[in-house]
């Protein structure tokens, strides 16, 4: 019996070690600094309301990806969607300008790189709502969603889904 126990034992060590060398090669992963092109990253001024958590965590996870980032604080948050022309269905809890773009909301990282790089003609990239999974929003039950484009004639579309 102590050779099965000793065996069981060793085995759970070894999937514990391989688990966490998973774990801690997907965290370095997702923690390296995101390059777009050859272009360096813009510096980043997020607006949010003072007593909002999950902006902050979208915050960290800006910077932990190498992003300056300057957050003003606000009670108002009625001028800046205004200023950013963000449409009434896409505004969120916080707003981000970063270089010529508006980016509203729990957007990852993925679509901001895409959005640097292609440069497309539009004011923004929103995730409208607040997605259970999207960065700032941690969740055990992500839900799929979608970021989308907002332009200067009022057109939305699709930019890529999660």
């Amino acid at each position: 019996m102590k050779f099965f126990d000793d065996r069981l034992s060793g085995r759970r060590q070894t999937l514990r070690l391989i688990g966490s060398g998973i774990f801690a090669g997907l965290a370095a992963l997702a923690a390296r600094p995101l390059t777009v092109g050859a272009a360096t990253l813009p510096p980043v001024t997020i607006y949010k309301d003072p007593n909002c958590g999950c902006c902050g965590i979208w915050t960290t996870y800006l910077q932990a990806r190498g992003f300056k980032v300057k957050v003003v604080m606000t009670d108002d948050m009625d001028p800046i969607k205004r200023k950013a022309r963000v449409p009434d269905d896409l505004q969120t809890c916080h707003t981000a300008f970063m270089g010529d773009y508006v980016v509203e909301g729990h957007v990852p990282l993925p679509a901001i790189a895409k959005l640097l790089d292609e440069r497309p003609k539009v004011l923004g990239i929103a995730v409208p709502g607040m997605p259970a999974g999207s960065p700032g929003m941690p969740s055990v039950n992500p839900e799929p969603y979608q970021v989308l484009t907002f332009a200067a004639d009022g057109s939305q579309s699709v930019y890529m889904s999660f």
